[in-house]
């Protein structure tokens, strides 16, 4: 698969997966602070961004574009880091294959089973219908119905598109993600482990990463640390993104 991405930067590779509903836009004001220093890859998820759509899609196949991607850019290591979703995408592909991954950052994520959490948030944008939508306003006033923040209402119309002809469509593929999405809850089953440096970055006011959660991370993970970022709930690059860069630069040395 042919995984739309920006690259850019210099230095030593650095691959960042965005989460569920999101797109390689959501990183760049993050990369752009870490471009002096770092070559970027910033990279659009199947069935998400400008990346193609596929009926399958759960983390063995994210894992497998990782791999495709990787393998197409040349990089025969890189550092990554991934976001909720793309968090766990990259946990997989840390312990799948272990010897392309130079050091690897969790950001809001465990290896651990969540409950389906985005049902409204599904049954949202599956109101809106797509060949009556006049405005992008009109989609928000739906959207509204069934999500109250503004701010994680404007973060999921990112992903409403227009074509040439004035028509909207969605970026993300919303008939799978609706059919799937327990696929992107199931917790970490693998056998070995992935010994090389690893961040766990949590939110301070998020539940994704708790104190229970140590054991787990430590089982897969044993040269493991985690943080909890103050004044930051599950969107943390956006709410802290000055705290984010540090660290990263901090950890990647």
């Amino acid at each position: 698969m042919e995984l739309n991405f920006k690259k850019i930067g210099q230095g030593q590779p650095l691959l960042i997966l965005h989460g569920l509903f999101g797109s390689a836009d959501n990183w760049l004001g993050i990369a752009n602070d870490l471009k002096k220093n770092y070559t970027l890859y910033l990279v659009d998820q199947r069935n998400h961004g400008d990346s193609p759509h596929h009926e399958e899609w759960d983390f063995k196949v994210m894992s497998d574009d990782i791999l495709d991607f990787v393998e197409k850019q040349n990089l025969e290591k890189t550092h990554i880091m991934g976001h909720s979703m793309g968090g766990k995408a990259a946990m997989n592909f840390a312990l799948n294959h272990p010897g392309r991954v130079e050091k690897l950052i969790v950001v809001d994520i465990a290896p651990r089973y969540y409950p389906v959490h985005h049902q409204t948030i599904l049954d949202g944008l599956n109101a809106i219908d797509l060949n009556q939508l006049k405005s992008r306003n009109a989609a928000d006033e739906i959207l509204a119905k069934y999500e109250k923040e503004k701010g994680v209402r404007q973060f999921l119309l990112k992903s409403l598109g227009r074509n040439d002809q004035g028509n909207y469509f969605w970026k993300i593929n919303l008939p799978v993600i609706t059919e799937k999405i327990e696929n992107v809850s199931r917790a970490i089953d693998h056998q070995g482990s992935f010994d090389k440096p690893t961040l766990f970055m949590g939110g301070a006011n998020s539940q994704y990463i708790q104190d229970s959660d140590k054991e787990e991370i430590e089982k897969y993970f044993p040269n493991s640390q985690i943080i909890k970022m103050k004044n930051a709930g599950h969107w943390i690059h956006a709410e802290q993104p000055e705290a984010v860069v540090k660290t990263v630069r901090m950890f990647l040395g």
